[in-house]
């Protein structure tokens, strides 16, 4: 089933889009030593984009550099990201098939 899922999520529920957007991330980032770990973890969560049903993934928990990272991530890449997230889960929620992968 889930192997159906992240099928459908690939091919018709952006899958793709976010993947690729991630990767472009990860690209600019790793252009830089400071953005070096943002781009790697950008690389981690396009793979997660590809194939989100039936992976789960834990917090590691606070660390001493976590809300710098956070910042400067927010800043720098996770603006846009979120502005497309959130327009493809509109577009998605719009109709009855999209539905379930606007809400996943």
């Amino acid at each position: 089933m889930n192997l159906l899922l992240n099928l459908l999520w690939a091919i018709l529920g952006g899958g793709l889009i976010t993947a690729l957007e991630y990767v472009l991330a990860g690209l600019m980032c790793c252009l830089t030593v400071v953005g070096l770990p943002f781009g790697l973890q950008c690389f981690k969560i396009a793979g997660l984009a590809l194939a989100p049903f039936g992976k789960d993934f834990e917090d590691s928990g606070p660390n001493a550099l976590g809300l710098l990272g956070n910042v400067v991530w927010i800043l720098f890449a996770g603006v846009w990201i979120f502005v497309s997230h959130i327009a493809l889960a509109i577009s998605l929620a719009v109709t009855i098939i999209g539905l379930p992968f606007a809400y996943q």
